[in-house]
């Protein structure tokens, strides 16, 4: 068997996520559907990290195996001519019979937008925020989750996951013309874990004790802690570290 790791990005805004699922239209099912039509058979892909409805990728990466030796550069030119506008595959490699996109990566790398001024063609990518933050002050309030520590007041309520520890190696944010940009690298995430830890340095950015207040909801282990979850649309998986 042949083992080929593949790194995609995509437009998330029309889809339910990377994972299929039944009745709604997934990124996995997307690329799974135009590999079939190439080779004429079923593949099993699998994904690096399980973006969430409405979430993009700038460097998802998957892994897929079959019995064909494909020549890299036809078998992507043809894959990207099939698959829909919004999903592109940038780089094609053969891996090792062993390597798993999942669990084979060591760090795993997300980006959330927030723009300040409304435009059309910020809209789809970014969150705006009507407001003034200073970068330094957030990456104070942001150094309160570096570490390995217990994310379950991060995590969706209903997701069945027992070990909810993730080390976080980095979590920085910076200014760039109109948007903020927070960067955030861990070992892994939790299902709505980025997207609920922004809405939470957020709201301790307006609180006099923001840092106790991160605190605490760390403390906790209990998602009514934190604050609701900034929308999807800001998020990006930038990218997987092997």
């Amino acid at each position: 068997m042949f083992n080929y790791k593949i790194t995609i990005q995509y437009d998330g805004s029309r889809y339910a996520g990377w994972q299929i699922q039944e009745n709604a239209l997934s990124v996995q099912e997307s690329i799974c559907t135009s590999i079939k039509q190439i080779l004429q058979e079923d593949i099993n892909l699998v994904g690096a990290g399980r973006t969430d409805s409405g979430v993009h990728a700038l460097g998802q990466v998957a892994n897929f195996k079959t019995e064909r030796e494909l020549d890299l550069f036809k078998f992507k030119y043809s894959l990207n001519a099939v698959l829909p506008n919004d999903i592109s595959i940038t780089e094609i490699e053969q891996a090792y019979e062993n390597f798993h996109a999942r669990f084979s990566a060591k760090k795993r790398m997300y980006l959330y937008l927030i723009s300040n001024y409304k435009s059309p063609f910020y809209d789809r990518y970014s969150y705006t925020l009507f407001s003034e933050f200073n970068p330094d002050k957030l990456n104070n309030l942001s150094s309160i989750l570096i570490g390995s520590q217990d994310f379950t007041s991060f995590s969706k309520t209903n997701q069945e996951v027992p070990n909810k520890i993730c080390e976080v190696y980095e979590a920085r944010w910076r200014r760039h013309k109109n948007f903020f940009i927070f960067y955030i690298e861990a070992n892994r995430f939790l299902y709505g874990m980025v997207r609920t830890i922004v809405g939470s340095i957020l709201k301790a950015y307006s609180l006099e004790e923001g840092i106790s207040y991160l605190e605490r909801i760390i403390i906790q282990k209990d998602r009514n802690s934190a604050a609701d979850a900034v929308p999807s649309k800001g998020l990006f998986l930038y990218k997987v570290k092997y």
